[in-house]
């Protein structure tokens, strides 16, 4: 079998993340900040450490400021919902993913304002469209990293500075970056980042975080309030940082295998990991568009990308050339809208879709070359 659904969920996991959970299952197993004894203070370590690897990976200087959800999907809600109010204004891009798309549509319903920037064709994006969209009463720009579609990198350095010189916080979606392209925070001027543990970080589903500058979190509402271990004999959410917005048991376990999946991308060198997935990337477009009847979208252009290649076969739908790949070849992918049609608008593949295709660390370029030869018979049949 060849997994190329990495942009949906990492597979299969460095082994020392099934260790880490094992570990905790049959050796700490307890809460974290809710007793004194000593299998509750090893797991807050656990937790605590896992905050201290992603400080090292962000260019975080406070591990406070990181913030454990359930995905990255949570880490927006929480980030679009606290901040936004009736009679504020965001702005966001056309190659947002429903996480993004859908909370502020819901706001919109409410009484905010949304702009929704234009990416062109290929999912580039001109960040002076972006300047020219601030308003006095902007109090949000939201911009994903990388395309899950097609994997275009957006110019977040550049809007950070524009963000940063209208006072305006910037939100980045680092769900498809976040553990396999550098990321910055304090050069790249972003004040939240939300990320998925399950993707490039090698983290089990079920994980996720959202950092928030400091300062931030004086206007930013908690998405639930409820017990945190902390301040117990107050029925008042805690107001300071991570307590305020981590009410509830956390995914202990999930936690330990993300901090293992995050020391190997540290481990294995971020640098390192990423030339070998542009690799891939330029193996799977060079091929691909070289295949009569194949077209691809975005860029095409592997130093300009994460791993994440759309295309489509002219006479057939996204999902019969799915189907075809599993049944026919055992390659796994992903067709259809990934939860992102407005991107697909953009890109002129709506209302279908196209197949994505998504190396990750463990793939190797025999996997790209028998998939290309699979799309080229698929191809040749629909002629």
């Amino acid at each position: 079998m060849i997994y190329l659904d990495n942009a949906a969920t990492s597979w299969p996991k460095p082994e020392s993340v099934y260790q880490a959970m094992d570990s905790f299952m049959r050796h700490t197993g307890a809460s974290p900040g809710r007793s004194g004894h000593l299998l509750s203070v090893a797991a807050a370590r656990i937790i605590h450490e896992t905050r201290e690897g992603l400080c090292q990976l962000f260019g975080i200087a406070d591990p406070s400021h990181i913030v454990f959800t359930a995905n990255a999907t949570e880490s927006l809600n929480l980030a679009i919902r606290g901040l936004l109010h009736i009679g504020d204004h965001a702005i966001t891009s056309s190659l947002e993913h429903n996480s993004v798309m859908r909370p502020l549509r819901a706001l919109e319903r409410k009484g905010v304002e949304v702009s929704v920037m234009n990416c062109a064709a290929n999912g580039s994006l001109d960040p002076g469209d972006i300047e020219r969209a601030v308003r006095p009463y902007t109090r949000l720009i939201v911009l994903n990293h990388a395309s899950n579609v097609v994997g275009t990198v957006l110019p977040v350095a550049e809007v950070g500075r524009i963000a940063r010189d209208h006072g305006v916080p910037l939100l980045v979606d680092a769900a498809q970056s976040a553990g396999c392209y550098p990321i910055d925070v304090e050069a790249m001027n972003i004040d939240l980042l939300a990320f998925s543990g399950h993707k490039s970080l090698f983290g089990p589903q079920g994980t996720g975080g959202l950092y928030i500058r400091q300062g931030i979190e004086s206007q930013l509402e908690p998405l639930k309030c409820g017990g945190t271990g902390s301040y117990s004999e107050h029925e008042y959410q805690p107001d300071f940082m991570p307590d305020k917005y981590e009410s509830g048991t956390p995914n202990t376990v999930g936690l330990a295998g993300l901090g293992a999946g995050v020391r190997f991308v540290l481990q294995e060198g971020l640098s390192n990991m990423r030339k070998q997935e542009e690799k891939l990337t330029r193996l799977l477009l060079d091929g691909l568009t070289a295949i009569p009847g194949v077209v691809c979208y975005g860029r095409a252009n592997a130093a300009d990308q994460v791993a994440i290649v759309s295309f489509n076969i002219s006479g057939l739908t996204p999902s019969e050339v799915a189907l075809e790949l599993e049944e026919g070849f055992r390659i796994m992918c992903r067709p259809g809208l990934h939860c992102s049609p407005m991107a697909h608008k953009t890109l002129g593949t709506f209302p279908q879709g196209s197949v994505r295709l998504s190396p990750g660390h463990f793939n190797s370029g025999q996997d790209i070359e028998k998939t290309l030869e699979a799309v080229r018979q698929i191809a040749r049949k629909a002629r």
